[in-house]
């Protein structure tokens, strides 16, 4: 490979471009600058009060993004008007930020050859500000840096350049080796350099720098001297390690979020009855209850809510049915209706009737560590005399279909459960007749709208009343539902639960 100077400093000069291609791929790239700025601004308006790690992940592309583009434009008016052939050609300070111009840079495709991406010290300037040469003669031991390496270091010319056995003094410690084996592969091996290091500077500046260079050789093929680019890339590894860093926080969020989502819904599998989904084997007798569910994830959410669906049978032949929700997502909610659907199944094989069993639920949230809110009814059917006994909190209406229409039940007085400190709960009686199908769901079953409010909404499964009424199981019944509603965009989570009266 060719050296950029001989003993004697003699170079020949690369052939330039076209002008008027340079020229469009310059327009191309202020096009393109400005569009990335109109992107990094609405990323900045969308940053402002968030602590979001995909914001400030994209922030972090954009800045890189930018670092690129202005010096690539940078590197294109260099390219465009030509390469100086001595100082006196250079460009004028008032071109380069109010400092001198440095030395050329070296021609394009050589092993030294680099582009600076970063902004320099003082965030702003010419490309050529952040770029400086060296080189250090073995036979005169002579070091001569360029006034734009000076700036890099924050030395002052008149102390000179640093000899190569005391560069490795403004090291960091950890970065020393690679210097070293950097210097020992040109001045020994005869080997073309790059690497990498970080420098203190005297005023305790931390700055990372990038050398590529190559041994310059005399006439016998010796090394004569070690010449070397040096340009600060401090801001360009501040810019890659913030999108590093934004990646991996963001990275570890969605292993913390997948996580929490598999325990919940292993927690949800474990809460809500076995049968879900399926037909349940019916007990004995003529009035005995068909019973099939449904579990609706939100779709616009990969979070499990707080919905539940219940039904056990009691010691006295009854059966417990219920549904609810409680606020919340994920293993907090999970856990939350795991503790409610406990007291709920606790306190009615004791016996407790509905009402009653509504105002211990109330109490039970209001003292609860992790205050929620919660709606749900509770039901108690009775086959002997087919009659069910329910109380509601703040929750839709149980829909009793009959003869192929349906109706709501007139739901009993009831506020929100853990809203209001002793709270009483009132029960009423709906005595129900053979191939009754009672439907129980939760709100989120329809998307939120003001066509989905109060009856509206419920209007939507009353007209289901035609196939219930052809329907031979709960779980057909069930069936029909999922067809109707599996394909809305749900805001939260939901389910239903279907009670059919034996004939």
């Amino acid at each position: 490979m060719p050296s950029p100077h001989s003993a004697d400093h003699s170079a020949a000069q690369p052939p330039q471009p076209p002008r008027d291609t340079v020229d469009a791929l310059i327009s191309q790239t202020r096009r393109l600058r400005g569009d990335m700025d109109a992107v990094r601004r609405d990323t900045t308006a969308d940053l402002d009060g968030a602590d979001d790690p995909q914001l400030r992940w994209q922030r972090a592309l954009c800045d890189l993004a930018v670092h690129h583009l202005d010096d690539l434009g940078r590197n294109l008016d260099q390219l465009r008007e030509g390469v100086p052939t001595d100082p006196a050609e250079a460009p004028p300070e008032a071109e380069t930020g109010g400092r001198p111009a440095a030395e050329p840079p070296p021609p394009p495709g050589s092993a030294y050859a680099t582009s600076a991406r970063d902004a320099g010290p003082e965030g702003h300037g010419s490309l050529l500000s952040r770029v400086g040469s060296a080189e250090w003669n073995l036979l005169t031991d002579a070091v001569t840096w360029s006034d734009e390496l000076y700036q890099i270091f924050g030395r002052a010319p008149e102390e000179g350049g640093l000899p190569l056995d005391e560069l490795p003094s403004w090291v960091f410690s950890e970065d020393q080796p690679t210097l070293t084996a950097l210097v020992t592969d040109c001045l020994v091996d005869g080997k073309p350099i790059d690497g990498e290091f970080r420098i203190v500077r005297a005023d305790g500046v931390v700055r990372t720098v990038h050398m590529s260079g190559e041994p310059v050789l005399d006439d016998d093929g010796s090394t004569a001297s070690m010449w070397a680019v040096l340009r600060d890339v401090s801001e360009l590894r501040r810019s890659e390690r913030a999108v590093r860093e934004t990646r991996d926080s963001l990275r570890r969020q969605r292993h913390i979020a997948q996580t929490e989502r598999r325990v919940a819904v292993e927690l949800q599998q474990a809460v809500l009855p076995v049968w879900r989904g399926s037909p349940r084997p019916s007990p004995a007798g003529p009035a005995a209850l068909d019973l099939a569910a449904h579990y609706f994830p939100a779709s616009t959410s990969t979070l499990i809510g707080g919905d539940w669906y219940d039904a056990l049978e009691l010691p006295d032949g009854g059966t417990l049915l219920s549904v609810g929700d409680l606020t919340g997502h994920g293993v907090a909610a999970t856990s939350g209706v795991a503790m409610l659907l406990g007291a709920v199944r606790g306190m009615a094989v004791t016996g407790v009737a509905p009402g009653a069993l509504m105002s211990w639920l109330n109490q039970l949230l209001d003292a609860s560590e992790q205050p929620a809110l919660g709606s749900a009814v509770c039901g108690r059917y009775d086959p002997a005399t087919r009659t069910l006994v329910w109380a509601q909190a703040a929750h839709p209406a149980p829909l009793l279909f009959r003869d192929g229409t349906g109706r709501a039940l007139r739901p009993p007085e009831g506020v929100l459960l853990g809203a209001t400190p002793g709270a009483t709960y009132t029960q009423y009686g709906e005595r129900l007749e053979p191939g009754d199908l009672l439907v129980l769901h939760t709100g989120g079953l329809w998307p939120y709208g003001a066509d989905a409010e109060g009856d509206a909404g419920a209007e939507r499964l009353l007209g289901l009343a035609p196939r219930f009424a052809t329907a031979h199981s709960a779980q057909e019944c069930v069936r029909a539902v999922v067809e109707a509603f599996d394909d809305e965009r749900r805001e939260d989570d939901a389910c239903v639960l279907i009670a059919r009266v034996g004939s």
